[in-house]
């Protein structure tokens, strides 16, 4: 049987072992890093908070809860995308989600990765 995970990680940490198939998840394209030295496979910012979103959450942890809500209810939504990723989960076993936001524990990659464990294509 094929292991499925899904894995989240910084663009700028550096690559895990293991992983197999990299998805840059941010609308913005992150910055200080050439699109020529980026170590992913694919970019897929529709899957990401809209702008308005985005830009209301800030990265404010007061704000987490209610930012969590509202982006699962983008994602519900955006069943192609899902879709797309729990199909690259199956091909490559190991799904690595890239974000470049700076806090760990509030991001959206977070929230995907949780919300994609759940999900039933």
């Amino acid at each position: 049987m094929k292991i499925k995970m899904i894995k989240i990680r910084r663009i700028y940490d550096p690559e895990e072992n293991g992983e197999r198939y990299k998805v840059l998840i941010d609308r913005l394209w992150p910055r200080g890093i050439s699109k020529d030295n980026a170590k992913w496979d694919e970019w897929i910012k529709d899957v990401s908070p809209s702008n308005e979103l985005r830009k209301w959450f800030s990265h404010d942890p007061s704000k987490w809860k209610q930012f969590k809500k509202l982006y699962e209810k983008e994602l519900i939504l955006n069943q192609v995308f899902l879709a797309k990723l729990k199909q690259l989960e199956m091909k490559y076993g190991i799904l690595t989600l890239l974000y470049s936001a700076r806090d760990k524990e509030y991001n959206n990659a977070r929230v995907l990765k949780e919300f994609l464990d759940h999900y039933q294509a």
